[in-house]
């Protein structure tokens, strides 16, 4: 299944003549199969979706001139249908399921080769550059400038723009953007030294956290690659290519952990690392590639090349600024548990990665939907893209809440059932379960504050807000993780943790009534209520269920089979109404097919 620009039915095309008289007019783009109506004398004007007003007669034959650009794509121009959305919706977090999965793969592999211990700290260390790559160059800071600024000339496209604007910012913007993400990366990989003393001053081994740290920073370019092309590929509506590379990233660190493990030890990882990134790139250039000639095809005429405006270097400080303070929870982490007993950054690690499952599944729907609310306020249509923030709020907090509850429920059971083989032992289990309960109270917060920032930045304007919010968010896990890591350790980290990031949704959404899109935070907190009381509910009975059958796979069933429960007692179906428009053919399915039988 690909989640291309295709409608309701499948991949729409005109195959009609599209004519318009001499006298001025104003059309919107149409989508369909059939014909446009011819128009005349007097201008008239549609408005999207509704087609032409009644046809005039002529009194001579106009000339026809053409509706729009041959070049140009007729979906691209209109909203796209709940159906489409849905759909995308879907196969993005199938996707990311599996991604995830290989994700926990890779942990486990990880754990079962080297344990919790000296070599895996000194991993991790250096596993901060592709964590930090991927959130300031793939998710959260290029994508926020590079997706309305690929929606615009979208825009400017459909509305009949000379030349290509798509094809004009990519050679306007990609070439400078390679040479910065290179130079970064050749900085990087020469200052390892003094970046593993700053990050972890008490690390046992930082010789090998340097060499491993050597390694991932090639991630800075290929993830910067990785980034630009699923910002490009998700702004033409694509989400196939973007939502598979985490898969192949995944695959390459176990294939070569595995491979290799034995005669590079840990160093085996950080080159699957580096491996990874290339293949992130390679997955996404076919379609990437497509869509750009697909851009210039149908024109026989040279055209003269359109004016795109570069980047607006105040819109990518900001959204890399705001990435960038929010990935540096993980260095406050690993600085405060560098000068804990060996382990601590592990534990902190594995339970960070297994929590933030539901997060990730819980934000698949806004990933989907930031072109759509990008595009929305491009066109002026400030209520659409507002309704569309909403609904991703709602659909996002019921998600993460009922993954809340079974992380919260059934921790030792999951960390057990995942990790506890091999060098990861019983204490590690019972620490990292330990440390995941408190980490997983921010979960909430984590997910409002990806949706929430995507508001502020759709846009394609600077704003400072949210940097300053997520500020005031990491001022107070400095202030909270710094008291309580002395006495509560590793778990006094994941408290501070989960503290800020809570400060911080809550500034953003108290901020978007006068920035970004002004959302009603009013009904926003009134729809939270019911699904906190769910998850409440549901964590408890949960907990109490896991702790009965004592091996830790029934355990974990039992848990997980008394949340789901509770929760939809309680909460209702999580993101059902998201997604029922995907889930429609399968439901209509038998009777088409007794539809079928029947009239033979």
């Amino acid at each position: 299944m690909s989640a291309t620009t295709d409608g309701p039915e499948g991949p729409q095309t005109d195959t009609g003549t599209s004519t318009v008289a001499a006298t001025p007019t104003t059309s919107a783009p149409q989508t369909g199969t059939g014909r446009r109506s011819v128009v005349t004398a007097a201008p008239t004007a549609s408005k999207p979706g509704t087609g032409p007003g009644p046809s005039a007669v002529a009194a001579a034959p106009p000339a026809p001139v053409p509706l729009r650009p041959p070049g140009s794509r007729p979906l691209e121009s209109a909203p796209p249908t709940s159906r489409l959305l849905a759909r995308a919706a879907l196969l993005t977090a199938c996707l990311s399921v599996a991604a995830a999965l290989l994700g926990l793969v890779r942990d486990q592999s990880l754990a079962r080769l080297f344990g919790a211990g000296r070599d895996t700290d000194a991993f991790l260390v250096a596993w901060t550059v592709p964590e930090f790559a991927a959130t300031l160059l793939i998710e959260d800071g290029l994508a926020f400038a590079l997706i309305p600024a690929f929606s615009a000339a979208l825009a400017r496209r459909a509305r009949g723009a000379a030349g290509d604007p798509v094809r004009s910012l990519v050679a306007g913007t990609l070439p400078r953007l390679m040479l910065a993400f290179a130079a970064a990366g050749v900085l990087l990989a020469l200052a390892a030294p003094w970046f593993v003393a700053v990050l972890a001053p008490g690390l046992p081994d930082p010789a090998l956290a340097v060499d491993c740290t050597r390694l991932t920073a090639s991630c800075v370019l290929s993830f910067g690659l990785a980034g630009y092309c699923s910002a490009v590929l998700r702004a033409h509506r694509r989400f196939l290519a973007p939502a598979a590379i985490y898969i192949v990233h995944n695959v390459a660190i176990i294939t070569v952990m595995y491979a290799f493990g034995g005669r590079w030890g840990v160093r085996s990882a950080a080159f699957g690392v580096a491996a990874g990134g290339c293949l992130m790139v390679a997955i996404q250039l076919p379609a990437l590639v497509a869509e750009l000639r697909r851009g210039r095809g149908g024109r026989t005429e040279p055209r003269p090349a359109a004016h795109v405006p570069p980047l607006d270097v105040p819109l990518l400080a900001a959204v890399l600024l705001f990435a960038l303070c929010r990935q540096s929870q993980v260095l406050i982490e690993r600085f405060l548990a560098s000068g804990l007993p060996a382990g601590a950054i592990s534990h902190l690690n594995y339970a960070q990665k297994v929590a933030q499952i539901p997060m990730t599944l819980s934000m698949m729907l806004s990933t989907v939907t930031f072109p759509v609310v990008a595009r929305a306020l491009a066109d002026g249509d400030t209520e659409r893209a507002r309704g569309r923030v909403e609904r991703d709020v709602a659909v996002a907090a019921r998600l993460v809440l009922f993954g809340t509850a079974a992380v919260v429920a059934c921790a030792p059971q999951l960390i057990g059932l995942l990790f506890q083989r091999g060098a990861f032992t019983a204490e590690d289990t019972a620490a990292t379960a330990g440390v995941m309960r408190v980490y997983a109270l921010g979960l909430l917060a984590q997910t409002l504050t990806g949706v929430l920032v995507r508001s502020y930045f759709s846009a394609g304007r600077a704003t400072w807000y949210p940097v300053a919010a997520m500020a005031a968010g990491i001022a107070a896990t400095c202030g909270i993780g710094a008291c309580t890591a002395g006495s509560r350790g590793a778990v006094g980290i994941a408290a501070a943790n989960a503290a800020g990031i809570t400060l911080t949704a809550a500034l953003l959404l108290a901020g978007t009534a006068r920035r970004g899109v002004p959302l009603r935070a009013g009904a926003v907190l009134r729809g939270l209520a019911r699904p906190l009381v769910a998850a409440g509910a549901a964590t408890v009975a949960g907990a109490l269920a896991a702790g009965v059958p004592s091996a830790a796979p029934a355990g974990f069933a039992a848990g997980a089979a008394t949340v789901t429960v509770v929760f939809l007692l309680l909460g209702g179906a999580p993101g059902a109404r998201a997604l029922a428009p995907a889930l429609r053919p399968v439901r209509s399915l038998p009777q088409r097919l007794a539809h079928a039988l029947t009239t033979r």
